[in-house]
């Protein structure tokens, strides 16, 4: 997942969102099904890991609002 590791929330998003529509719209084929689920695995998984980190972030700030990094 190298590849993802520089790709915004929104982004990833969009990508899913993107894939969700092609899925929708019948425009995957069963050739690339596979590898569009894969994709859109990956971009859910990076979005998760992007709004844990950011909840921990806010948690830690509130929990102390001094602390600057």
């Amino acid at each position: 997942m190298a590849k993802n590791s520089k790709i915004s929330y929104g982004e990833a998003m969009a990508e899913v969102e993107a894939i969700l529509r092609k899925f929708n719209d019948s425009q995957l084929d069963v050739d690339t099904l596979a590898a569009e689920v894969k994709r859109a695995t990956e971009l859910i998984a990076l979005c998760r890991e992007k709004l844990l980190r950011a909840e921990k972030e806010v948690a830690r700030t509130l929990d102390d609002p001094g602390q600057q990094e």
